[in-house]
Order: structure tokens, then sequence, then C-alpha cells
């Protein structure tokens, strides 16, 4: 059985910087989406098994980071640079099949709890 844990979470002002970690239960396609209030979940990140390719929203290129060690079966999501428009739920997703693209919600089979990033100005 597939199982996510997010952690790292957390208030932090405008500027400041969080990493979010993300535990799978296997080496997969991993992305990173977040939903703010009233909003629809949007596609953040993602890297490959290997991590060798990594995908970025335009909103955080150059201030967010994916990475992931294998060794560990965990993805790493840096956020530096952090804005206000950047508080929202962060969702961790494990992409199995490769079916659609890495882009939409409904290309990820399995999902993370959340954590929720609250940035203030």
């Amino acid at each position: 059985q597939v199982q996510l844990a997010e952690f790292g979470g957390g208030l932090v002002q405008a500027g400041g910087s969080l990493r979010l970690s993300c535990v799978a239960s296997g080496r997969v396609f991993m992305g990173w989406f977040r939903q703010a209030p009233g909003k629809e979940r949007e596609f953040v990140a993602a890297i490959n098994v290997s991590g060798v390719s990594t995908y970025y929203a335009d909103s955080v290129k150059g201030r967010f980071t994916i990475s992931r060690d294998n060794a560990k079966n965990t993805v790493y999501l840096q956020m530096s640079s952090l804005k206000p428009e950047d508080t929202a739920v962060y969702y961790c997703a494990l992409r199995l099949y490769y079916s659609g693209s890495y882009l939409i919600p409904s290309s990820y089979e399995y999902w993370g709890q959340g954590t929720q990033v609250t940035v203030s100005s």
C-alpha cells in the first residue's frame, strides 16, 4: 500500500524560507501541489525518479527547489523568498502510471494529507 507523509509546514514571514519533506513508500515520479482557500489545487513542482529532471510552475521558478533522496524515499521542497501569495495547503503526490500531464492533479494516484504554509506580510 502506497503511503505519503508530509512534514515541514508552518508560519514564516515574507522573504523567509521553509523546507517541506514528503516520505513515500517507493521511488516514483513525485509532485508538489498547493491549494489556497477558495482556489483550485495548482501545480508547484515535480521531479522524476532519478532526480535528474525537475519541473516548476512559473510562479515559483527561481524561488523553490525540488529534490529527492532516494536512499530515504524522501522528496523535498525548499522554498525561499516566500511571499504572502504562497500561503496554501501544500500536498505531495505520487504518479505511478504516467497518464496525462504532470501539471494536473488527476495525473497523480496518491496524495499526502497536506501541510499548511502561511506567509505573513
